[in-house]
Order: structure tokens, then C-alpha cells, then sequence
């Protein structure tokens, strides 16, 4: 199965979804945008509408699509508008690209019910849910970039 979010960093994103047992393969990219095989430096002038995103391939009988969702409410902050820590401009934005109708109906659930408890606080989610257009997959040099680095994200 496959599962698309954009929080943030691509970078930090497929490293929190790299170490989740059930996750076969990562990929990050970009989705969402107006220009056809965009690169790293058209998404960065934050004109395309691109969101940086990491492409995510699971078995669903050993991670839930529930748990990734877990995973991508945890490792960033949802309610921010294009913004997530320093990195500020569209292709940071909080985004679940959903590739069903059962994606769909557990990201809104998943929403609503955050929205609805104090994790937040007071402040609005502003995650968009859409369905998933065409990924354009980002250059061979960002793949699994921590990890060719040797950093790691902290554990969310």
C-alpha cells in the first residue's frame, strides 16, 4: 500500500517513516503543484505550489495506515501555514495526500478528533486532505538523506 504526507522537511519526514516497522520503502518528492517535473530549486522559490513530501510503501498487515497517520501528527506541528520550524513557504505545508476513500475517511477522522482534544491546544490544524496527484520523485541526492549523512531526526 502506499501512504503520502507532506509535514515539513522531506528530509526529516522520510527518516521519521524510515523506522517504522511495516514500512517497506521511503521516497521523497514533491505533490500538489502546478509545473510537470519540477526540481528542488523551482520548488524552492515557492512559486510552483508543490508541498515537499515523503512517499511511503507499507504492508498494511504489519502497520496500520491508522499508525502512519499517528506517526505524521506526531512528528511535526500541524497548525502552522506553510511553516514548520524555520522552513518557511508553501512546499512546507501540512498535507495528507490521500490514494483512497478509506485514507480519506481515517485522515478527516483523525483530524476532527485531534482538533477536538487538547493536543493542540486552542490553535486550528490547518493540514490539508487531498487526494494524491501526480509525485514527481526529488533528485538521487536527497533520498534518504540523513541517513547518507549519518544524522537522524530525533524519535518523535
Amino acid at each position: 500500500m502506499k501512504a503520502t504526507f507532506g509535514s515539513g522537511c522531506f528530509w526529516c519526514s522520510e527518516d521519521v517513516f524510515m523506522k517504522i516497522n511495516g514500512v517497506s520503502s521511503t521516497a521523497v518528492g514533491y505533490m500538489g503543484g502546478r509545473l510537470e517535473n519540477p526540481t528542488y530549486e523551482d520548488v524552492c522559490t515557492d512559486k510552483t505550489g508543490h508541498a515537499e513530501v515523503v512517499q511511503v510503501e507499507y504492508n498494511p498487515s504489519a502497520v496500520s495506515y491508522e499508525e502512519l497517520l499517528v506517526a505524521f501528527w506526531e512528528s511535526h506541528d500541524p497548525t502552522t501555514l506553510n511553516r514548520q520550524g524555520p522552513d518557511i513557504g508553501e512546499q512546507y505545508r501540512s498535507a495528507v495526500f490521500f490514494h483512497n476513500e478509506d485514507q480519506e475517511k481515517a485522515a478527516r477522522a483523525m483530524k476532527e478528533k485531534l482538533q477536538g482534544s487538547e493536543r493542540f491546544g486552542k490553535n486550528k490544524i490547518v493540514t490539508e486532505i487531498t487526494p494524491a496527484p501526480k509525485f514527481w520523485k526529488a533528485e538521487d541526492y536527497h533520498q534518504k538523506y540523513y541517513a547518507k549523512c549519518g544524522m537522524s531526526r530525533l524519535q518523535f
